[in-house]
């Protein structure tokens, strides 16, 4: 049997983590004061039972028409497509809270769950050496690693949230969401601010070979503070809840391990527990996705080159609370309703599903297949499809994900996508990792397809 099976209508009472068995004798104060704890700050690190914010919520009629810029530019350059056939990671058998891109070496690093598609040995320890020695549930072969968070949904807040869900609609009457921002002016100005500085020798970027020459230091380090900061909470925190009864509790409290350094135990950085495998303040019943779409596209180029092998391309940012909205972008939708996106969870009219459309930065620098902050050495064409000077167009990732929650959870506020705890499963935390490990066969049909304008499946 596949391990992991679930059902979100099923009704099965789940098992729930220790923190909730914990704090069950004071559930009703927990129940009557959830909003306010799912609003409120500094609490970074802590487990807990909150649902999200149930202004959280929008009804997808709500969201203005004509605001998805990447319907826009499908419709520009090449119109060949190539989409991989990964499946969906149904029977949840390849989960973690890891992110070998974002966070290398440290195991529950992200705090989330991930569902994975592609290459099967994914995780924090992931290289591409590594992956390149890895299966996959790819049919074409196709050994590249796909990742997002998980969608959970938890019927156990249906008293919380009841009440807070009718009043938050109710003063949702006439807002439309947030419109989607397109940031590709901002990227493709920054991106050619950056290309100058390399030529003039003042900056540069990590190599294929992992040579980290200092690219955006000073963003860098604010990154790298604001990360140490984080960890350096949730050590804190974990020692406080784990009242030092746990061996090794309180060591290597600057948060800062590697590949090569003694990993802490599990608890410390909120590793799965339970058969949901809950993470932190993630709590609920996981739903998989009942198709997830890996679609390579032209993004409006007239043409695109091949990606290099071991390219690494992050969508999203899964802490926008902290970096700022720049790297956020809206993901959420309805099937049917695809010309819009918002940033918030969709409630969706009957027939209709929940849906996430994940569109990939397409502009590389020719050179680098990572950088200093995962970004600088790929950005976004503006919105005729080109890139800023001395990059190339390379095909568009887009993964779109479709979930059937049921009609009451969309309705009563009661799905969340995991997330940092200080993000309080905010949708706009959305985000999505991606690492080409394709060989240059597979590699070769894409490019010819999308350029061909042929529509080719595998």
């Amino acid at each position: 049997m596949a391990r992991n099976s679930r059902s979100p209508v099923t009704g099965k009472h789940r098992v729930a983590r220790r923190t909730k068995i914990a704090m069950g004798a004071i559930g009703l104060a927990i129940a009557v004061g959830a909003l306010a704890v799912a609003v409120s700050a500094g609490r970074t690190g802590e487990a807990s039972a909150d649902p999200a914010d149930p202004s959280f919520f929008i009804d997808i009629n709500k969201v203005p028409a004509g605001n998805n810029v990447n319907a826009a530019l499908k419709k520009k350059g090449a119109q060949g497509s190539f989409t991989v056939d990964c499946g969906t990671n149904a029977d949840g058998a390849h989960h973690n809270p890891d992110n070998f891109i974002a966070q290398p070496g440290i195991k529950n690093g992200a705090q989330h769950l991930h569902d994975y598609v592609g290459n099967v040995t994914t995780d924090a320890d992931s290289s591409l050496k590594s992956l390149l020695a890895g299966d996959t549930t790819c049919k074409n072969g196709d050994q590249s690693a796909y990742f997002w968070p998980v969608i959970r949904v938890d019927r156990e807040d249906d008293a919380a949230n009841a009440s807070e869900n009718q009043q938050a609609q109710q003063k949702q009457q006439g807002k439309t969401g947030d419109v989607q921002q397109d940031q590709s002016g901002q990227d493709a100005q920054a991106a050619q601010e950056q290309d100058q500085r390399q030529r003039d020798g003042r900056g540069g970027g990590r190599t294929s070979a992992g040579r980290n020459d200092g690219q955006n230091a000073q963003q860098q380090d604010g990154q790298d503070q604001n990360g140490q900061q984080d960890r350096q909470r949730r050590q804190r925190n974990q020692d406080q809840n784990n009242q030092n009864g746990q061996q090794n509790g309180g060591q290597n409290q600057n948060g800062n391990q590697s590949s090569t350094a003694a990993a802490p135990p599990a608890e410390e950085l909120g590793g799965p527990q339970g058969e949901n495998e809950e993470v932190g303040d993630n709590d609920g019943e996981i739903i998989e996705p009942e198709s997830a779409t890996l679609k390579f596209i032209g993004g409006g180029a007239q043409n695109v080159v091949a990606m290099p092998l071991g390219l690494r391309v992050l969508y999203g940012d899964a802490k926008q609370s902290t970096n700022g909205p720049a790297n956020a972008r809206p993901s959420w939708t309805c099937t049917g309703f695809e010309d819009r996106l918002t940033d918030l969870y969709p409630i969706c009219p009957q027939g209709s599903k929940v849906e996430r459309i994940h569109s990939f930065p397409n502009c590389w620098d020719g050179k680098n297949t990572d950088s200093a902050n995962h970004r600088t050495h790929i950005v976004f064409a503006d919105q005729q499809g080109k890139c800023p000077k001395g990059f190339k167009n390379v095909p568009q990732l887009q993964v779109t994900l479709v979930y059937d929650v049921p009609q009451d959870v969309q309705q009563n506020g009661q799905y969340k996508v995991d997330a940092f705890a200080q993000e309080k499963h905010n949708p706009r935390s959305d985000h999505d990792d991606f690492a080409n490990v394709m060989s240059k066969q597979i590699m070769g049909r894409l490019v010819n397809c999308v350029n061909s304008g042929k529509a080719c499946a595998e």
